[in-house]
C-alpha cells in the first residue's frame, strides 16, 4: 500500500475512492464500477502530474525521505551479482548503517559501498537510520583501499541524513573518520562514481561522494545540513524549514547548475517508490554510462579528474 506525503492528501482521497469502488465490484459481480473507477484513475493521474510538475525544495526533501523509496540494499540486490559483503573496520566493530562488499556490475568486478536506512522499525534501528558511526567510515576506507589495490571501480550509493552525532561516535573520532574517508576517495587510482539515491546529508554523504562522477535521482537532495537544522540555527525555529530548503539550493536541479552533480536521473512520476523497477533500471543506465565515461583512464588521470571536479565546483553556476 502506498504511503502518502502531506501534500499528496488530495491524491490519496481520489485513489482511495477508486480502490473502494473496485472492492465493491469484487464483492458484488452485478455492480459495474469499471467506468467510474477509470474516471477516478484519470483524475488521479492528472493530479499526480500537477503535484509533481514543479515541486518546491521542501517537497523534494519529503519525497527523498519517503519510507517506501528504494534503499541501498534494494539497489544492491537488483543491480549487482555475486555480492559478497565485507564487514567491520578491523578496529572496533561493524557498522550496519554502511553496506559494502565485492560484486559484479554487468559482469565487471566492482566494489560497492552505501548507506542503508532500513525498511521497517526493526531494521531502521539496527541500521541507525543510515547514520554511520566512525567504524562505518573506517570500513569504507578499508574497502576503498582494497579496491585501489586490486584495480576495482568503486560505486557508492548515498542515502543518509548525516553522520551520527552521538557521544560515543564523537569519542571514537567521527570527524577524523569522515576526513579519512574523503581523503581516500580523492587518492584512489580507480574510477569512483556515486549516486545520491535519497538524502545526501552533510559530511556523512561527502565521505562517500567525493567521486569522479556524481549522479542524483531527480527528487533526491544533497546539502551541508538538513533544512530543519539550518532553520534551527539561523531562525531559532525548525518550522522555518521551507525557507531553509529554498535557501540551501539542495535539489538535484540546483546542484547540476553548480557542477556539484554531473547528471540527473529521471524518476517515475510520483517518485522512485511508485515504480521501483523503472527507477532501478534508470540508475543502472546512469552507473554504466559514468563508468564508461571513465574507462581507459590511467590512475593518475582519474585522480587528477576527480580533484579538478571539486576545484571547479561553483564556477559553472557563477559563470551563468
Amino acid at each position: 500500500m502506498t504511503q502518502y506525503l502531506d501534500f499528496e492528501k488530495p491524491l490519496a482521497e481520489i485513489e482511495g475512492k477508486a480502490e473502494e469502488l473496485r472492492a465493491l465490484g469484487r464483492a458484488n459481480e452485478e455492480m459495474d464500477v469499471a467506468e467510474e473507477a477509470a474516471a477516478l484513475d484519470a483524475k488521479a493521474a492528472k493530479l499526480l502530474d500537477e503535484l509533481y510538475a514543479d515541486l518546491t525544495p521542501w517537497r523534494k526533501c519529503q519525497v527523498a525521505r519517503h519510507p517506501q523509496r528504494p534503499h541501498c540494499k534494494d539497489y544492491v540486490e537488483a543491480l549487482f551479482t555475486e555480492f559478497t559483503p565485507l564487514a567491520g573496520d578491523r578496529n572496533f566493530a561493524d557498522d550496519l548503517a554502511v553496506i559494502g562488499g565485492l560484486a559484479r556490475f554487468e559482469d565487471q568486478p566492482v566494489m560497492v559501498i552505501g548507506h542503508e536506512k532500513g525498511s521497517d522499525t526493526k531494521s531502521r534501528i539496527e541500521r541507525n537510520f543510515g547514520m554511520a558511526r566512525p567504524e562505518g567510515y573506517r570500513k569504507a576506507v578499508r574497502l576503498m583501499e582494497m579496491a585501489g589495490r586490486f584495480g576495482l571501480p568503486v560505486i557508492t550509493l548515498i542515502d543518509t541524513a548525516g553522520a551520527y552525532p552521538g557521544k560515543g561516535a564523537e569519542e571514537r573520532g567521527q570527524s577524523e573518520a569522515i576526513a579519512r574517508s574523503t581523503e581516500m576517495c580523492l587518492k584512489i587510482g580507480v574510477p569512483l562514481v556515486s549516486v545520491i539515491i535519497g538524502e545526501g546529508g552533510s559530511g556523512g554523504a561527502v565521505a562517500f561522494a567525493t567521486a569522479n562522477r556524481v549522479a542524483m535521482l531527480e527528487h533526491s537532495v544533497y546539502s551541508v545540513i538538513s533544512p530543519e537544522g539550518c532553520a534551527s540555527i539561523l531562525w531559532k525555529d525548525s518550522e522555518k524549514m521551507r525557507e531553509a530548503a529554498e535557501a540551501l539550493r539542495l535539489t538535484a536541479q540546483d546542484l547540476y547548475k553548480l557542477g556539484v552533480c554531473d547528471r540527473i536521473i529521471t524518476e517515475p512520476k510520483g517518485g522512485a517508490h511508485r515504480d521501483r523497477p523503472a527507477t532501478v533500471e534508470s540508475v543502472r543506465a546512469a552507473i554504466a554510462a559514468m563508468l564508461a565515461d571513465l574507462g581507459g583512464l590511467e590512475p593518475a588521470a582519474l585522480i587528477k579528474d576527480r580533484r579538478q571536479k571539486f576545484l571547479d565546483i561553483g564556477s559553472k553556476g557563477l559563470a551563468a
